[in-house]
């Protein structure tokens, strides 16, 4: 069964935006302390990078195809911190 995050052939959704180097840069602030307390709370085995995808991919699809890249990753973050009492 597909989930709304698979979307692997479908066309309509633009190009990934890319900055003159080839690199994604982060578009504010938020975005990097987002990233960056992922990486924290896999370092410290609170979760780990599969958990993070599951997590991102169980978003019920309005909130997913709402939701920026790493508005996703906040949401699977605080999914995780629930779902394993941590909050």
């Amino acid at each position: 069964m597909s989930r709304v995050h698979d979307m692997g052939g479908q066309t309509g959704f633009g190009p990934v935006p890319v900055a003159d180097d080839g690199t994604v840069a982060f578009h504010a602030d938020w975005e990097a302390r987002v990233y960056a307390l992922t990486a924290v709370l896999r370092q410290r085995g609170l979760f780990n990078s599969d958990e993070l995808r599951d997590a991102i991919e169980r978003l019920p699809p309005a909130e997913y195809l709402g939701a920026s890249y790493y508005e996703r990753w906040l949401g699977a973050i605080e999914t995780l911190v629930a779902e394993k009492g941590l909050a």
